[in-house]
């Protein structure tokens, strides 16, 4: 299983960016991350100084959100969709952005139940739970 050190997912943003802005050619998983970046300018100061970037600190007592957990949730979250997985996540995306009227803002309620679950497994010691977590993206969909 492929399991990035925070330098290597913090590496890994930075160079996508360095790539766009240089017309270099991205893989499919840095045009993905492109594409996120560029639906978050105000990131994009923190990108483009990758020893910046390494030595910076988001904690939550901070207060600043981390620019690198926020687009690796984006970059989870479109591969879910992509293959379905967890079965019905691509259904319940549908739903949520239809009714949101946005992708993007979908995306960042899928955030608040994918943090959860996660949460909730950590917090119980148990495997995140799938099916709660796609339960959660229904209800925000449906109320």
């Amino acid at each position: 299983m492929f399991n990035p050190s925070q330098h290597d997912v913090r590496r890994f943003f930075c160079e996508a960016y360095r790539k766009h802005r240089h017309h270099e050619v991205l893989t499919p998983i840095e045009a993905i991350a492109r594409d996120w970046i560029m639906q978050h300018p105000e990131y994009q100061d923190d990108l483009g100084d990758v020893e910046q970037a390494l030595a910076a600190d988001y904690s939550v007592e901070r207060g600043q959100t981390n620019p690198f957990l926020h687009l690796s949730m984006h970059l989870s979250i479109t591969e879910q969709i992509s293959i379905d997985q967890p079965p019905g996540i691509r259904a319940a995306f549908q739903m949520l952005a239809q009714r949101r009227g946005s992708e993007h803002d979908a995306h960042h309620e899928i955030m608040e139940c994918l943090g959860q679950m996660i949460w909730n497994a950590q917090r119980s010691g148990v495997p995140p739970d799938g099916a709660a977590y796609i339960e959660s993206i229904r209800r925000r969909a449906q109320g």
